[in-house]
């Protein structure tokens, strides 16, 4: 299940307005940058967020010099073309980066000088291309799917289910870009999901990769070397827990990832491992141990193996080799643009996008701990919040989460100087809140906007903390984490004026199931909202489209202990509720399908609760078309304002 729903949401109107006020400045996003190997420039893919548009932005392909920053918008030969994946050729006169050909599974491969002239057409193609990357000899490679039926990922809107089910699987390859098009270069019974170049002992490919549904089945993933269409199985952890970020050492004689629980592709996680490739059956070994930290990136920067973290609440930025330390810590988020710490690098310069709650994102470069603002495109933009830092102890551990309090508020929002607060949960559960600059069509914007304080915390189950703490979740859905909640919300108490007979609760994915599982334990919260949730763990098994992400957390399938299903499946506990809850997904949601919010509304209908159950058609895991994330938004607002209004006994059965 993803995390939270704050890149998903869209713009809200009426009397909730966007954080901007009539003719307010743009935000400027940047994303995908790309060293070229002298350091001397960077790509991006930048994005103009209009908050009065309804419109969905488009990236544009942007090159900037280092360290000024002087920018060249780059031409594209098609106008209603997509950008993305940006390389750059080992001797750095050529920038290749893919295009799309909107609402189309139309792409091709596209190059430019540095001087962002010259373009060139590489490759057409029909279906899917993502992770160009150029070789050691100049050869471009990518991760292809032919005449691909949909774009690839659980989050997207999944294919209609007719016919002859698993007939045919879209399996996403390594090909090389040739002048004749592509050369398979892993087999074709295989899905591919991420990749690096080998350059010796002769050019190769290592990756991660499993067979059959590729959505399903990443959290079965193998490490492997590729070449000439055939594969040698390197590694597959034991405990089948998650592997990710492959990287190639500069050598081409190990290779490193990271290894940990993971509940989503593409939000990675864990403790960095380190193979050698030159002994065969060798075995990974880990570069730290017992760390409280979560490593989400991995770089060579300089000669050197850099691990980006997070480390709660901060940023951790740390060599993983023995010679002189090098650690640097940092209260922004440095990304690439995503929310997890990742570091950019070609020799000793770096890139990072650099943001928090309160300062909008900027470009920075130079060498690791020594970062110099490049743009200024985001200057005047301001938040109307605070955002504070909060930990408390629960069950032994430290758990840290994020206050967020509006500097302004209307004032029937107060009560004898009591405020409403909503506690909004991350989805995952291995992700973590991290300090982004919230955007104006973002929930948390939106629930700020109108008048309610948030709390984000990141409960056990979480990244941030270590391997251990994202494994204290395990076979305890909703329980431990609960009380981590429970507990955060006491401690804020005393520490800001939140009012405790008006708190609301909400999340998407795994938040959306804890909305649902919470207010099946509780009634602290007055109202509640769950997005893309989870009702039954035991039906939802065999819904879903990504059921081998289970097992690892649960211990075992549903047929082999379904009581651990049961244990922390909100329908086990159903007529214990008595909160308000308005629920909505996605009609083609492959990781969280409406049958299991159509369960648990039906459920609250027949015991009399106030519902409401609304279903987007089109719409996979999470809210991409601007008009559903309106709407959602504003009838989540209206649920919260109506049951969040006064301060007296909760509402129960309306029969």
């Amino acid at each position: 299940m993803t995390r939270d729903f704050l890149k998903l949401a869209g713009l809200l109107g009426t009397s909730f307005l966007a954080f901007g006020t009539a003719g307010a400045k743009p935000l400027h996003l940047f994303s995908s940058p790309a060293l070229s190997p002298d350091g001397r420039l960077v790509a991006t893919l930048d994005t103009l967020e209009h908050p009065e548009s309804d419109e969905t932005p488009v990236p544009s392909l942007v090159l900037r010099s280092l360290p000024d920053g002087k920018a060249t918008t780059i031409a594209l030969p098609c106008n209603d073309c997509v950008p993305s994946s940006p390389s750059w050729s080992p001797d750095g006169q050529h920038l290749a980066f893919i295009l799309r050909q909107k609402k189309t599974q139309n792409r091709q491969i596209v190059s430019v000088t540095p001087g962002g002239h010259g373009v060139t057409t590489l490759l057409k193609f029909t279906g899917s291309l993502q992770d160009l990357r150029y070789g050691p000899d100049g050869t471009l490679a990518v991760l292809a799917i032919a005449d691909a039926r949909r774009d690839p990922g659980a989050l997207q809107a999944g294919a209609p289910e007719t016919g002859e089910i698993d007939a045919k699987e879209d399996e996403q390859r390594i090909a090389t870009v040739e002048k004749d098009g592509l050369h398979w270069q892993s087999p074709d019974d295989l899905y591919v999901y991420e990749y690096d170049w080998q350059k010796a002992p002769e050019p190769a490919f290592i990756g991660t990769a499993a067979k059959g549904n590729g959505d399903a089945n990443w959290w079965q993933a193998h490490l492997s070397r590729f070449a000439h269409g055939q594969e040698t199985v390197l590694y597959t952890h034991p405990l089948s827990q998650q592997i990710g970020l492959p990287l190639v050492a500069p050598d081409g004689r190990s290779v490193s990832f990271v290894s940990g629980l993971m509940s989503d592709f593409g939000f990675f996680g864990g403790d960095p491992m380190q193979l050698d490739l030159t002994r065969p059956k060798a075995a990974p070994v880990a570069l730290t141990r017992n760390v409280h930290s979560t490593v989400t990136g991995l770089s060579w920067c300089g000669g050197r193996l850099i691990a980006s973290a997070i480390a709660s609440p901060k940023t951790l930025f740390q060599a993983l080799d023995d010679k002189s330390p090098l650690m640097v810590l940092d209260d922004d988020l440095l990304s690439d643009g995503g929310g997890e710490p990742r570091l950019v690098c070609a020799g000793t310069q770096s890139v990072v996008v650099r943001q928090n709650f309160t300062k909008a994102p900027e470009l920075w470069a130079g060498p690791i701990g020594s970062w110099r603002a490049v743009t200024h495109d985001n200057e005047g933009q301001t938040a109307p919040f605070t955002a504070t830092s909060i930990s408390w102890t629960s069950d032994g551990y430290t758990v840290q989460g994020w206050h967020l309090a509006p500097k302004e508020r209307p004032a029937p929002q107060t009560h004898h100087g009591k405020v409403p607060m909503i506690t909004m949960i991350h989805g995952g559960p291995s992700s973590a809140v991290t300090p982004r600059f919230l955007r104006a069509t973002g929930d948390s914007a939106v629930l700020l906007k109108a008048g309610y304080d948030v709390f984000m915390p990141n409960p056990r189950g979480s990244y941030g903390q270590g391997e251990a703490f994202t494994m204290a979740n395990r076979r305890d859905f909703g329980h431990g984490d609960l009380r981590d909640i429970h507990r955060g919300i006491d401690a804020l108490e005393k520490q800001a004026p939140i009012d405790e007979h008006r708190l609301g609760v909400t999340g998407y994915s795994y938040g959306g199931y804890m909305t649902m599982w919470i207010v099946t334990q509780t009634n602290r919260f007055k109202a509640a909202a769950a997005g893309g949730g989870i009702a039954n763990w035991q039906s939802y098994y065999g819904q879903n489209g990504i059921d081998a992400w289970m097992p690892p957390f649960f211990g075992a399938t549903v047929y082999d202990d379904p009581a651990i299903y049961a244990h922390s499946s909100p329908m086990t506990f159903i007529k214990q509720v008595r909160t308000p809850t308005f629920i909505y997904v996605g009609a083609n949601d492959v990781e969280c399908p409406p049958a299991q919010s159509l369960e648990f509304y039906h459920a609250l209908r027949a015991l009399g609760i106030p519902t409401s159950l609304v279903i987007y058609p089109g719409e996979g895991h999470g809210m991409r078309g601007r008009d559903h994330a309106i709407d959602a938004q504003k009838r989540m607002i209206a649920w919260f304002d109506r049951y969040l209004s006064g301060s007296g006994p909760r509402p129960g059965p309306t029969n």
